[in-house]
């Protein structure tokens, strides 16, 4: 009987070895950057949400503004008035820090990225001159939230 010779494993090579651990290093460095771009894109998603959250409350609140601008003008006790307006600055300020900017219409030229024409009426103005604000609008950051509406000057031309 002939033993049989054991074989023995061959185990891997230096430079087969190395090769692996360069693998499994750039593996790491992939699922690392995987990680920090998907940290990224949460953070980003998280943003967006708070904005648009901050947006729909701000839009919502341009009624009670508006209900303040129509109200102060028709109180007749000085005293009720400059509680009222006193009240009003407070609430536009927590607005305007929150990044709420009111856009200048009246006298501009007119612009359909910030304003709506409802009307238009024959003036010595400028051709598209804004002549009346019905209702102001705004901005929140730099997007428009809310367009002026307004009326503008159709030019008397001379025949």
């Amino acid at each position: 009987m002939h033993k049989k010779k054991k074989r023995r494993k061959r185990g891997k090579t230096k430079k087969e070895l190395e090769a692996e651990l360069r693998e499994k290093e750039e593996d790491i460095l992939r699922l690392r950057a995987d990680f920090e771009n998907y940290r990224k894109q949460l953070d980003r998603e998280k943003e967006e949400f708070a904005r648009m959250a901050n947006e729909k409350l701000i839009t919502q609140l341009l009624d009670v503004v508006d209900n303040f601008e129509r109200a102060i003008p028709t109180i007749k006790d000085e005293e009720t008035m400059k509680g009222i307006k006193m009240v009003y600055r407070q609430f536009y300020k927590i607005l305007e820090e929150n990044g709420l900017k009111k856009i200048d219409a009246l006298g501009k030229k007119f612009d359909p990225y910030y304003h709506e024409v409802l009307m238009r009426e024959e003036s010595d103005k400028e051709d598209g001159t804004i002549i009346e604000e019905f209702q102001p609008g705004y901005m929140l950051k730099e997007k428009v939230i809310r367009h002026s509406k307004v009326k503008v000057a159709k030019n008397i031309k001379d025949e």
